[in-house]
């Protein structure tokens, strides 16, 4: 606890061993609190802010005069953050001001199913901030599941399956356009993927990032692995459920692709249909999901969490920065 920021509580958090998920923040209510106060205290408490997220896993600041983008672009520099480029991730996403974005801009009607900012690539974001500039019509949550509760129930649900994936790996398959497809959860093309209209510069940046590139008529398939599907934390000395399997298995689906086939284990054989549907059961169970009201900041711990997006009745506008 700290003299200007008050821990709150949300009737949506879960406990877990004391620590409550997420940690509520808000202003103290007798006192008035300005923007320029709240870019203040965050600098000023930036080691109990980090504390907070080294615990939780995330932090939700609500009830702050956090208005535009432009606030909340400043709110992300007071944290003090090194910025993490867009390079390599699947969502189409618009730069909105500086050093935030517009979250993933998908049709309202689907869903984005959970996952880690852009575990499928070797460079992800360590932290991640969402804020809510628009709140929705109604839907639109950005549920959040621990990843360390994930990894020990399937564990112990399904210890052969999550054995192999500790061996072998996962590899994603992805088929991308030339330009974006908005229509689609995954229809970045590959021009803004790779930030060039050059397929030589193209490969050059695939491979940085481990990626392989197979040309096509009207597009390329990119193949990423086998990369790991777990990570061991040594900070917190947990393993974590740190892939993109669910997503990618259930949620990788457009015109050019198929999600069955984008994503399998390291050595190419086919994922169980039944186990990973289960997966998603068991995310949805042990998730958070509140409403989300102007002016929500909410920070997440990349390697903690994973996050997801219900549909929505427009409005609702979300954005986001990713930092190293």
């Amino acid at each position: 606890m700290s003299g200007s920021l008050v821990e709150t509580q949300i009737p949506q958090q879960k406990h877990y061993g004391g620590i409550q998920f997420p940690l509520v923040i808000s202003p103290p209510r007798a006192v008035p609190f300005t923007f320029s106060a709240l870019t203040k205290t965050i600098e000023a408490e930036k080691p109990y802010l980090d504390a907070q997220l080294r615990k939780s896993g995330a932090v939700l600041l609500r009830g702050f005069p956090v208005n535009t983008a432009s606030d909340f672009n400043d709110v992300v520099e007071a944290f003090g953050f090194e910025e993490l480029p867009y390079v390599g991730g699947a969502a189409p996403r618009t730069n909105v001001v500086g050093r935030v974005f517009t979250a993933n801009e998908s049709p309202p009607d689907q869903k984005i199913p959970f996952h880690h900012e852009m575990a499928q690539v070797p460079e992800y974001p360590s932290k991640l901030f969402f804020f809510c500039e628009v709140e929705p019509g109604s839907g639109g949550e950005t549920p959040i599941v621990l990843s360390h509760i994930v990894y020990e129930r399937m564990k112990e649900k399904y210890p052969e399956f999550v054995n192999k994936l500790e061996e072998h790996g996962l590899i994603y398959n992805r088929v991308l356009g030339e330009d974006d497809d908005p229509s689609s959860p995954i229809g970045r093309g590959w021009k803004s993927t790779f930030m060039t209209k050059d397929k030589s510069i193209a490969e050059q940046r695939a491979t940085k990032l481990g990626m392989k590139l197979e040309w096509l008529e009207d597009g390329v398939k990119s193949i990423m692995g086998p990369i790991p599907a777990i990570k061991y934390i040594s900070t917190t000395q947990r393993k974590i459920w740190f892939n993109s399997m669910v997503a990618a298995y259930t949620g990788w689906e457009d015109a050019r692709n198929d999600p069955v086939k984008a994503v399998t284990f390291g050595d190419g054989s086919p994922l169980p249909a039944d186990i990973i549907h289960d997966c998603l059961k068991i995310l949805e169970e042990e998730s958070v999901a509140f409403p989300w009201r102007k002016g929500d900041v909410l920070l997440l711990d990349n390697l903690a969490v994973l996050h997801s997006r219900k549909s929505f009745t427009p409005p609702r506008r979300v954005l986001a920065s990713l930092c190293k």
